[in-house]
């Protein structure tokens, strides 16, 4: 074989394994579902921080979204994985989107008044992250039904790379929205994400629980809370994804970014974009990841890498170079998610699969809260940059601890792990190998 032959068959295997999307139907229509709901929800992502922003001039303000969201995530996290284990998965899919569709209709009619109300925004936050709480968990839940167990780590990887699409238009088009025709256009385009997404869903055939189920309670959220403490192995996963997005993630700080630091807020689109392009980039080249089996040791690997990159975009002197890293920060990122969510999809028994993916959603959503409370108070103590950068230091060390602590999640192997064994023995004996 010539060196150009050598070259062209080691780039073959990057590209993303697209088998789950030519294979089934199902995957299908939760990959497209993915994209069009994350594409109008990163558009409001972008108009939420920046109305609160506008109308109160503190970055403390828009940090404190995070802090109403707080209770409604948590409650309804665990109570909608408890929820996912016992109705149709597809069935409250359906009806969670409608709720959003109307709370996110409520926004849309504030911004198009002529002295929007901020307290609006902020109780509508709390209604719109209770029904997103949940209905993630159905979601995440349903994609280890809808392929087969080898197909995991690329359904995962193209989940990603949808929602990925979906996050980088997104923030594009809400930031040229909000410069040009108004906030109120951002929440108009959302509505119509949920809309199709939820059609979507409709379009998906039942899924069943296999086994008897029981109605959600405390009793059975405990079990499920029990299960993911005595697994080192998940706690890992959750606590590295804590770890970097409660003390690194930089999102909230974006508006004063773009306002004091370069005085240029038609930027501010591309800011958010730059982590979802790095994003991109990881996941249309993951054909690799395949051939990776000690997860723990890629999810601390890119994790430390993530705040790395961000501690570094906080001493740029340029804009394009803080692009830069921040593209590199959502390519590490993106590189632990993707490991995170095979964790999950391959050791988790269907029975334990919507409260644990209620558990993994607090990993994910409590961090970035928190977050911005934590970047919204040090920038207003000290200095946009230096919240940004402190963070990302901040993230190598809490990542390195977690590393330290839990062995077992270090040595996280998918050919001997003994749930991971289980899981693929149960899923073969059931025909969905």
């Amino acid at each position: 074989m010539t060196w150009s032959e050598r070259v062209r068959e080691h780039l073959r295997g990057l590209r993303v394994d697209v088998s789950p999307l030519r294979e089934s139907r199902d995957f299908r229509l939760l990959f497209w579902a993915g994209t069009v709901f994350y594409f109008g929800a990163m558009v409001t992502y972008v108009a939420v921080p920046y109305q609160v922003y506008t109308l109160t001039g503190s970055n403390f303000a828009v940090g404190a979204i995070g802090l109403v969201e707080l209770v409604p995530l948590v409650v309804f996290g665990l109570y909608g994985g408890a929820l996912a284990d016992h109705v149709d998965r597809r069935r409250l899919l359906i009806g969670t989107g409608i709720a959003q569709a109307f709370f996110t209709a409520v926004l849309a009619a504030n911004a198009f008044r002529d002295d929007p109300d901020v307290w609006v925004v902020f109780v509508v936050a709390v209604f719109l992250v209770s029904s997103s709480a949940l209905q993630r968990p159905s979601r995440e839940a349903l994609l280890p039904r809808t392929v087969r167990h080898e197909q995991l780590m690329a359904a995962n990887a193209l989940g990603s790379l949808g929602i990925q699409v979906g996050v980088l238009v997104g923030p594009a088009i809400g930031g040229l929205l909000i410069a040009y025709v108004g906030l109120g256009w951002c929440f108009v385009i959302d509505i119509a994400g949920l809309v199709v997404a939820t059609l979507l869903y409709v379009r998906m055939r039942p899924y069943p629980h296999r086994a008897a189920t029981t109605p959600p309670s405390l009793a059975g959220i405990r079990e499920g809370i029990g299960y993911a403490f005595a697994r080192r192995d998940l706690l890992g996963t959750y606590l590295v994804d804590i770890a970097a997005m409660l003390l690194a993630m930089p999102v909230v700080l974006f508006p004063a970014l773009v306002e004091e630091v370069f005085d240029n807020p038609e930027l501010l689109g591309l800011l958010y974009a730059a982590q979802t392009v790095g994003a991109m980039v990881a996941t249309a080249t993951s054909g690799w990841t395949s051939r990776v089996h000690h997860h723990g040791r890629a999810i601390v690997i890119a994790a430390a890498a993530y705040g790395g990159c961000l501690a570094l975009a906080g001493v740029m002197p340029s804009f394009w170079l803080v692009l830069l890293f921040l593209g590199l920060s959502g390519l590490a990122d993106m590189i632990s998610g993707v490991f995170r969510s095979t964790v999950w999809s391959q050791t988790i028994p269907e029975g334990m699969r919507g409260r644990l993916a209620g558990i993994e959603m607090l990993s994910y959503s409590l961090g970035p809260l928190g977050g911005q409370v934590r970047a919204g108070v040090t920038a207003d103590l000290w200095s946009v940059r230096g919240a940004i950068s402190s963070g990302g230091v901040a993230c190598i060390a809490g990542v390195a601890l977690t590393a330290v602590w839990l062995r077992d999640f270090w040595a996280y192997d998918d050919r001997t792990d003994e749930h991971a064994v289980a899981e693929r023995a149960v899923r073969a004996a059931e025909g969905e190998s």
